[in-house]
Protein backbone atom coordinates (compact mmCIF):
# COMPACT_ATOMS: atom_id res chain seq x y z
CA UNK A 1 0.00 0.00 0.00
CA UNK A 2 3.16 2.62 0.87
CA UNK A 3 4.37 1.51 -3.05
CA UNK A 4 1.34 2.58 -4.11
CA UNK A 5 0.84 5.83 -2.37
CA UNK A 6 4.09 6.97 -2.82
CA UNK A 7 3.83 5.97 -7.07
CA UNK A 8 0.38 8.33 -7.23
CA UNK A 9 2.01 10.87 -5.16
CA UNK A 10 5.07 10.89 -7.70
CA UNK A 11 2.40 10.63 -10.92
CA UNK A 12 -0.04 13.30 -9.08
CA UNK A 13 2.73 15.43 -8.97
CA UNK A 14 3.53 15.87 -12.72
CA UNK A 15 0.24 16.48 -13.40
CA UNK A 16 -1.10 20.03 -14.28
CA UNK A 17 -3.24 21.99 -11.69
CA UNK A 18 -6.45 23.03 -12.34
CA UNK A 19 -6.93 21.53 -15.81
CA UNK A 20 -5.01 24.05 -17.78
CA UNK A 21 -3.42 21.02 -19.27
CA UNK A 22 -3.31 17.23 -19.72
CA UNK A 23 -2.05 14.63 -17.42
CA UNK A 24 1.56 13.67 -17.83
CA UNK A 25 0.04 10.26 -18.91
CA UNK A 26 1.03 7.93 -20.57
CA UNK A 27 4.88 7.61 -20.47
CA UNK A 28 5.23 3.87 -21.33
CA UNK A 29 2.98 1.89 -23.52
CA UNK A 30 -0.20 1.05 -21.99
CA UNK A 31 -1.70 -3.02 -20.83
CA UNK A 32 -5.34 -3.63 -21.01
CA UNK A 33 -6.11 -7.16 -19.19
CA UNK A 34 -8.69 -9.08 -20.72
CA UNK A 35 -9.48 -11.94 -18.43
CA UNK A 36 -11.05 -13.93 -21.94
CA UNK A 37 -9.68 -15.86 -24.92
CA UNK A 38 -9.13 -14.34 -28.22
CA UNK A 39 -12.46 -13.69 -30.10
CA UNK A 40 -14.19 -13.46 -27.01
CA UNK A 41 -16.85 -10.23 -26.94
CA UNK A 42 -14.32 -8.90 -24.57
CA UNK A 43 -11.28 -9.38 -26.93
CA UNK A 44 -13.05 -7.84 -29.77
CA UNK A 45 -14.28 -4.65 -27.38
CA UNK A 46 -10.53 -3.90 -26.93
CA UNK A 47 -9.13 -4.69 -30.14
CA UNK A 48 -11.39 -2.29 -31.63
CA UNK A 49 -10.61 0.37 -29.35
CA UNK A 50 -6.83 -0.44 -29.21
CA UNK A 51 -5.07 0.97 -32.26
CA UNK A 52 -7.84 3.87 -31.68
CA UNK A 53 -6.35 4.82 -28.08
CA UNK A 54 -2.53 4.32 -29.40
CA UNK A 55 -3.03 7.27 -31.51
CA UNK A 56 -4.57 9.56 -28.57
CA UNK A 57 -2.12 8.15 -26.04
CA UNK A 58 0.97 8.05 -28.29
CA UNK A 59 1.83 4.43 -26.70
CA UNK A 60 1.49 1.01 -28.03
CA UNK A 61 -1.36 -0.09 -26.34
CA UNK A 62 -0.84 -4.28 -25.64
CA UNK A 63 -3.96 -6.34 -25.13
CA UNK A 64 -2.91 -9.25 -22.90
CA UNK A 65 -5.41 -12.01 -22.90
CA UNK A 66 -4.90 -13.55 -19.42
CA UNK A 67 -7.68 -16.47 -18.87
CA UNK A 68 -8.71 -18.53 -15.94
CA UNK A 69 -11.07 -18.99 -12.94
CA UNK A 70 -14.07 -17.19 -14.92
CA UNK A 71 -12.34 -13.91 -15.08
CA UNK A 72 -10.82 -14.03 -11.97
CA UNK A 73 -7.10 -14.33 -12.96
CA UNK A 74 -6.92 -11.37 -15.15
CA UNK A 75 -8.98 -9.13 -13.10
CA UNK A 76 -6.70 -10.09 -9.67
CA UNK A 77 -3.19 -9.50 -11.82
CA UNK A 78 -4.64 -5.65 -12.73
CA UNK A 79 -5.67 -5.01 -9.63
CA UNK A 80 -2.47 -5.63 -7.92
CA UNK A 81 -0.66 -3.36 -10.79
CA UNK A 82 0.55 -0.54 -10.13
CA UNK A 83 -1.56 1.92 -10.06
CA UNK A 84 -0.34 4.74 -12.57
CA UNK A 85 -2.65 4.12 -15.02
CA UNK A 86 -0.38 2.02 -17.24
CA UNK A 87 -2.30 -1.32 -16.47
CA UNK A 88 -6.40 -1.85 -16.76
CA UNK A 89 -8.56 -4.70 -17.37
CA UNK A 90 -11.53 -5.08 -18.84
CA UNK A 91 -13.32 -6.89 -16.64
CA UNK A 92 -17.04 -7.90 -16.85
CA UNK A 93 -20.19 -9.00 -14.14
CA UNK A 94 -18.55 -12.37 -13.14
CA UNK A 95 -15.47 -11.39 -11.22
CA UNK A 96 -16.87 -7.18 -10.12
CA UNK A 97 -20.30 -7.84 -8.94
CA UNK A 98 -21.03 -11.62 -9.06
CA UNK A 99 -17.99 -13.44 -7.35
CA UNK A 100 -18.21 -11.41 -3.70
CA UNK A 101 -20.86 -13.93 -2.96
CA UNK A 102 -20.00 -16.92 -4.57
CA UNK A 103 -16.61 -17.53 -3.30
CA UNK A 104 -16.02 -17.76 0.47
CA UNK A 105 -12.54 -16.10 -0.66
CA UNK A 106 -10.96 -13.81 -3.28
CA UNK A 107 -8.20 -12.80 -4.18
CA UNK A 108 -8.87 -9.35 -4.51
CA UNK A 109 -11.57 -6.86 -3.20
CA UNK A 110 -13.44 -5.33 -6.38
CA UNK A 111 -15.04 -2.55 -4.32
CA UNK A 112 -11.35 -1.66 -2.92
CA UNK A 113 -9.09 -2.44 -5.00
CA UNK A 114 -10.40 -1.52 -8.43
CA UNK A 115 -12.01 1.60 -10.10
CA UNK A 116 -14.50 1.93 -12.34
CA UNK A 117 -13.35 4.21 -15.69
CA UNK A 118 -15.87 3.18 -18.16
CA UNK A 119 -18.42 0.62 -19.51
CA UNK A 120 -17.70 -0.23 -22.42
CA UNK A 121 -20.55 -2.09 -24.40
CA UNK A 122 -23.73 -4.06 -22.40
CA UNK A 123 -25.77 -6.57 -24.35
CA UNK A 124 -28.29 -9.42 -22.94
CA UNK A 125 -27.35 -12.76 -23.26
CA UNK A 126 -29.23 -14.92 -25.43
CA UNK A 127 -30.90 -18.66 -24.99
CA UNK A 128 -29.14 -20.63 -27.71
CA UNK A 129 -29.61 -24.21 -28.36
CA UNK A 130 -28.42 -26.80 -30.26
CA UNK A 131 -30.01 -27.44 -33.80
CA UNK A 132 -30.93 -30.45 -32.94
CA UNK A 133 -33.16 -29.83 -29.86
CA UNK A 134 -36.82 -30.22 -31.07
CA UNK A 135 -37.58 -26.78 -29.63
CA UNK A 136 -38.51 -23.52 -31.18
CA UNK A 137 -39.57 -21.16 -28.13
CA UNK A 138 -38.88 -21.31 -24.49
CA UNK A 139 -41.53 -23.16 -23.65
CA UNK A 140 -41.17 -25.97 -25.91
CA UNK A 141 -37.88 -26.00 -24.45
CA UNK A 142 -38.74 -26.27 -21.10
CA UNK A 143 -41.33 -29.05 -21.46
CA UNK A 144 -38.49 -30.93 -23.94
CA UNK A 145 -35.84 -30.48 -20.91
CA UNK A 146 -38.31 -31.47 -18.19
CA UNK A 147 -38.77 -34.89 -20.29
CA UNK A 148 -35.26 -35.15 -21.66
CA UNK A 149 -33.75 -38.98 -20.23
CA UNK A 150 -30.46 -37.56 -17.82
CA UNK A 151 -31.65 -34.21 -17.98
CA UNK A 152 -30.05 -31.19 -19.36
CA UNK A 153 -26.40 -29.85 -19.97
CA UNK A 154 -25.50 -26.18 -20.51
CA UNK A 155 -22.37 -24.70 -21.49
CA UNK A 156 -21.10 -21.14 -19.96
CA UNK A 157 -17.79 -18.73 -20.51
CA UNK A 158 -17.17 -19.97 -16.90
CA UNK A 159 -18.10 -20.67 -13.26
CA UNK A 160 -19.24 -17.74 -11.80
CA UNK A 161 -19.96 -15.72 -15.22
CA UNK A 162 -23.11 -14.00 -16.57
CA UNK A 163 -23.52 -17.02 -18.66
CA UNK A 164 -23.21 -19.16 -15.38
CA UNK A 165 -25.84 -17.09 -13.35
CA UNK A 166 -28.49 -16.23 -16.29
CA UNK A 167 -28.59 -20.23 -16.61
CA UNK A 168 -28.96 -20.68 -13.15
CA UNK A 169 -31.34 -18.31 -12.99
CA UNK A 170 -33.10 -19.50 -15.45
CA UNK A 171 -33.63 -23.08 -14.51
CA UNK A 172 -34.54 -22.07 -10.81
CA UNK A 173 -37.73 -20.08 -12.77
CA UNK A 174 -38.60 -23.06 -14.74
CA UNK A 175 -38.06 -25.49 -12.12
CA UNK A 176 -35.30 -27.16 -14.40
CA UNK A 177 -31.97 -28.99 -13.27
CA UNK A 178 -29.27 -28.87 -15.24
CA UNK A 179 -25.30 -29.95 -15.56
CA UNK A 180 -22.97 -26.80 -15.92
CA UNK A 181 -20.12 -27.69 -18.43
CA UNK A 182 -17.86 -24.25 -18.19
CA UNK A 183 -15.56 -23.19 -20.99
CA UNK A 184 -13.37 -20.64 -20.61
CA UNK A 185 -14.78 -18.18 -23.05
CA UNK A 186 -17.21 -17.27 -25.43
CA UNK A 187 -15.72 -18.93 -28.32
CA UNK A 188 -15.36 -22.62 -26.90
CA UNK A 189 -18.48 -22.49 -25.55
CA UNK A 190 -20.46 -21.56 -28.35
CA UNK A 191 -18.76 -24.44 -30.42
CA UNK A 192 -19.60 -26.63 -27.32
CA UNK A 193 -23.56 -25.81 -28.90
CA UNK A 194 -22.90 -26.19 -32.36
CA UNK A 195 -21.37 -29.35 -31.86
CA UNK A 196 -24.42 -30.93 -29.43
CA UNK A 197 -21.55 -31.56 -27.47
CA UNK A 198 -24.25 -29.66 -25.00
CA UNK A 199 -27.53 -29.03 -25.40
CA UNK A 200 -28.20 -24.99 -24.54
CA UNK A 201 -26.11 -22.03 -23.10
CA UNK A 202 -26.98 -18.39 -22.14
CA UNK A 203 -24.35 -15.78 -23.62
CA UNK A 204 -23.51 -12.73 -25.47
CA UNK A 205 -24.70 -13.09 -29.55
CA UNK A 206 -21.58 -12.27 -30.97
CA UNK A 207 -19.77 -15.91 -31.40
CA UNK A 208 -23.25 -17.52 -31.60
CA UNK A 209 -24.49 -15.58 -34.81
CA UNK A 210 -21.99 -18.11 -37.41
CA UNK A 211 -23.03 -21.03 -35.48
CA UNK A 212 -26.71 -19.71 -36.54
CA UNK A 213 -26.27 -19.05 -39.93
CA UNK A 214 -24.30 -22.56 -40.25
CA UNK A 215 -27.90 -23.66 -39.70
CA UNK A 216 -26.55 -25.52 -36.15
CA UNK A 217 -27.63 -23.73 -33.48
CA UNK A 218 -31.30 -21.85 -32.76
CA UNK A 219 -31.46 -18.42 -30.74
CA UNK A 220 -34.61 -18.77 -28.43
CA UNK A 221 -34.99 -15.73 -26.68
CA UNK A 222 -33.18 -12.70 -24.93
CA UNK A 223 -32.69 -11.65 -21.29
CA UNK A 224 -33.46 -7.79 -21.65
CA UNK A 225 -36.11 -5.99 -20.80
CA UNK A 226 -37.00 -5.07 -24.40
CA UNK A 227 -35.59 -6.53 -27.48
CA UNK A 228 -32.56 -5.19 -28.79
CA UNK A 229 -32.66 -4.06 -32.49
CA UNK A 230 -30.32 -6.36 -33.55
CA UNK A 231 -31.76 -9.12 -32.31
CA UNK A 232 -35.56 -8.12 -33.30
CA UNK A 233 -37.00 -11.42 -34.33
CA UNK A 234 -36.32 -13.18 -30.61
CA UNK A 235 -38.68 -12.67 -27.99
CA UNK A 236 -37.56 -11.61 -24.58
CA UNK A 237 -37.70 -13.84 -21.78
CA UNK A 238 -40.38 -11.80 -20.19
CA UNK A 239 -42.53 -12.27 -22.91
CA UNK A 240 -41.97 -16.09 -22.66
CA UNK A 241 -43.05 -16.19 -19.19
CA UNK A 242 -39.92 -15.67 -17.17
CA UNK A 243 -40.21 -12.50 -16.02
CA UNK A 244 -37.99 -12.60 -13.44
CA UNK A 245 -34.67 -13.65 -15.98
CA UNK A 246 -33.37 -10.28 -16.83
CA UNK A 247 -29.77 -9.81 -17.20
CA UNK A 248 -27.01 -7.67 -18.93
CA UNK A 249 -23.59 -8.68 -19.73
CA UNK A 250 -21.75 -5.91 -19.63
CA UNK A 251 -17.71 -5.01 -19.42
CA UNK A 252 -15.96 -2.06 -18.64
CA UNK A 253 -12.48 -0.74 -17.95
CA UNK A 254 -11.29 -0.79 -14.06
CA UNK A 255 -7.64 0.13 -13.04
CA UNK A 256 -5.89 -0.04 -9.62
CA UNK A 257 -6.98 1.66 -6.82
CA UNK A 258 -4.99 4.54 -6.33
CA UNK A 259 -4.81 5.59 -9.74
CA UNK A 260 -4.73 9.38 -10.03
CA UNK A 261 -8.31 10.55 -10.45
CA UNK A 262 -6.42 13.00 -13.82
CA UNK A 263 -5.52 9.77 -15.10
CA UNK A 264 -9.08 7.83 -14.55
CA UNK A 265 -10.54 10.87 -15.98
CA UNK A 266 -8.52 11.26 -19.07
CA UNK A 267 -8.87 7.22 -19.86
CA UNK A 268 -12.57 8.05 -19.42
CA UNK A 269 -12.51 10.98 -22.37
CA UNK A 270 -10.57 9.27 -24.48
CA UNK A 271 -12.49 5.75 -24.44
CA UNK A 272 -15.68 7.78 -24.85
CA UNK A 273 -14.30 9.45 -27.89
CA UNK A 274 -13.50 5.93 -29.53
CA UNK A 275 -16.54 4.57 -29.01
CA UNK A 276 -18.16 7.70 -30.58
CA UNK A 277 -15.96 7.05 -33.33
CA UNK A 278 -18.47 5.85 -36.32
CA UNK A 279 -16.14 3.39 -37.62
CA UNK A 280 -15.82 1.56 -33.86
CA UNK A 281 -19.33 1.71 -33.45
CA UNK A 282 -20.31 0.29 -37.15
CA UNK A 283 -18.11 -2.65 -36.30
CA UNK A 284 -19.39 -3.28 -32.21
CA UNK A 285 -23.32 -2.89 -33.90
CA UNK A 286 -22.40 -5.59 -36.50
CA UNK A 287 -20.44 -7.88 -33.48
CA UNK A 288 -23.77 -7.70 -31.73
CA UNK A 289 -22.39 -5.66 -29.20
CA UNK A 290 -23.61 -2.31 -27.83
CA UNK A 291 -21.49 0.57 -26.85
CA UNK A 292 -22.66 2.95 -23.77
CA UNK A 293 -19.39 4.79 -22.71
CA UNK A 294 -20.71 7.70 -20.02
CA UNK A 295 -18.93 8.86 -16.78
CA UNK A 296 -16.49 6.92 -14.76
CA UNK A 297 -19.20 7.68 -11.69
CA UNK A 298 -22.03 6.70 -14.23
CA UNK A 299 -20.20 3.49 -14.40
CA UNK A 300 -19.65 3.19 -10.78
CA UNK A 301 -22.88 3.40 -9.78
CA UNK A 302 -24.06 0.91 -12.49
CA UNK A 303 -21.62 -1.39 -10.66
CA UNK A 304 -23.08 -1.10 -7.61
CA UNK A 305 -26.57 -1.59 -8.62
CA UNK A 306 -25.96 -4.66 -10.45
CA UNK A 307 -23.96 -5.92 -7.63
CA UNK A 308 -27.05 -5.29 -5.06
CA UNK A 309 -29.56 -6.71 -7.66
CA UNK A 310 -27.89 -9.73 -8.08
CA UNK A 311 -27.09 -10.67 -4.38
CA UNK A 312 -30.12 -11.83 -3.16
CA UNK A 313 -30.54 -13.73 -6.27
CA UNK A 314 -27.18 -15.75 -6.20
CA UNK A 315 -28.53 -16.22 -2.35
CA UNK A 316 -31.61 -17.73 -3.30
CA UNK A 317 -29.87 -19.99 -5.73
CA UNK A 318 -27.59 -20.93 -3.11
CA UNK A 319 -24.92 -20.80 -5.90
CA UNK A 320 -21.54 -21.20 -4.10
CA UNK A 321 -17.65 -21.75 -5.99
CA UNK A 322 -14.85 -22.97 -4.52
Amino acid sequence: MQRRHLLALALTATLPVAGFAQPAWPTQPVKIVVPAPAGSSLDIVVRLMSDKLKERWGQPVVVENRVGAGGLLGTDAAAKAAPDGHTMVLSFNGPISFAPFMYAKLPYDPAKDLVPVVMTTSQPNVLAVHAGVPATNVKEFVAWAKAKPGGLNYSSLGKGSSSHLTMELFLADAGLSGTHVPYNGSPPSAMAVAQGEVDATMMVAPAMLPHVQAGRVKLLAVTSAQRPESLKSLPTMAESGYPNVEALAWNGLFVPAGTPAAVVARINTDVNAVLRDPDVRAKLDAAGLTPVGGSAADFAAAVAADTQRWGPIIRRIGLKLD
